[in-house]
């Protein structure tokens, strides 16, 4: 009996890892006949797993969606992976996710091994995540668009943009991008006929249009990298309307930079493979000055000369406070 009940587990765990299992290659992983697996697989339907028989040459076997969440088997790995991703889901920008992450959290510790418990507490202590702040999305919203990106199937919302024009949009929806407080959809807009990204929070009742669309090819393919250039458009073109536009010379590769800060109010620009251009804008030279100090590498000012006055004040400003004594 206990060996039967160990191979159902194997049997299940096996069959939640992949979609589709021909009934050969079970039998040859368990090591037991095509006829015991048939067993097996009665036992777990018995026990209310819907494992459905596939037809063919050599048959096979899926476990199906049920009408409840059947008991999940996970190794080692997978089981520390779910615990820090719920773990750091309670500071998501998913609305309300955050309760109902600590809940399953709570469940999941109750039911952990001591060695993978120490796991788990060694990464969570090891590692700090910012709380989300601003505006949140929708989970439901959240599940409509990556079902239509899965399923390549036409989209209808409401959508307001940056200056607070109400618009209704058609699109073919190509994937979601996660750039830690914002979520955004990547689609190709069937209206205006061309490739456009939509802020989550900006958009509203979501639903599908019914239709099918044969995938377009991405400009470049990277829809992060397609999200964070129009950052970097919207950046170029506020620019020309702040007084102050700045260039400094940074002691770091463009790529390296464009690396660490993909988003940061400015663009990197080469000068070679050890240096490269930052340039940035504002209205107060301050702002300028301190963008530039969290890059966190050395640097020089090109332009403005004014720039040079600021760093020099700053430096005044920082060594009184670096010889105070409290």
């Amino acid at each position: 009996m206990t060996e039967t009940s160990g191979r159902l587990l194997k049997l299940l765990a096996l069959l939640q890892a992949r979609r589709d299992w021909a009934g050969q290659e079970l039998a040859d992983r368990l090591e037991v006949s095509c006829r015991t697996i048939r067993r097996d697989v009665e036992r777990l339907r018995e026990l209310g797993y819907p494992v459905d028989a596939l037809t063919g040459p050599s048959g096979g076997y899926r476990l199906r969606a049920g009408t409840a969440m059947p008991p999940l088997l996970l190794d080692d790995d997978e089981t520390v992976a779910v615990a820090v991703g719920l773990s750091s889901a309670a500071s998501t920008s998913v609305t309300g996710i955050e309760e109902t992450s600590v809940r399953a959290l709570l469940k999941l510790e109750q039911v952990l091994p001591s060695h993978l418990r120490r796991r788990v507490n060694t990464l969570r202590s090891a590692t700090a995540t910012l709380p989300a702040t601003g505006p949140t999305v929708s989970p439901e919203h959240l599940t409509i668009l990556a079902a239509a990106c899965r399923d390549r199937e036409r989209l209808r919302f409401a959508y307001r943009s940056r200056d607070g024009a109400d618009s209704s949009r058609r699109v073919e929806p190509h994937s979601l991008v996660n750039l830690g407080r914002r979520w955004y959809l990547v689609a190709w807009d069937c209206d205006r006929r061309d490739w456009r990204s939509f802020r989550l929070d900006r958009l509203q009742r979501p639903s599908p249009a019914g239709t099918r669309f044969a995938p377009r090819e991405l400009p470049g393919g990277d829809p992060a990298a397609y999200v964070t250039q129009g950052f970097s458009a919207a950046q170029r073109f506020a620019a020309t309307q702040q007084r102050w536009q700045a260039r400094v010379t940074l002691k770091q590769s463009a790529a390296e930079m464009r690396r660490r800060f993909p988003t940061v109010w400015g663009s990197f620009e080469p000068v070679d493979e050890q240096r490269c251009d930052y340039l940035t804008s504002a209205d107060e030279l301050d702002w300028v000055a301190i963008r530039i100090v969290m890059l966190g590498v050395e640097f020089e000012v090109r332009e403005p000369e004014e720039l040079r006055d600021v760093f020099a004040q700053l430096a005044e400003r920082f060594a009184r406070a670096g010889s105070s004594v409290v």
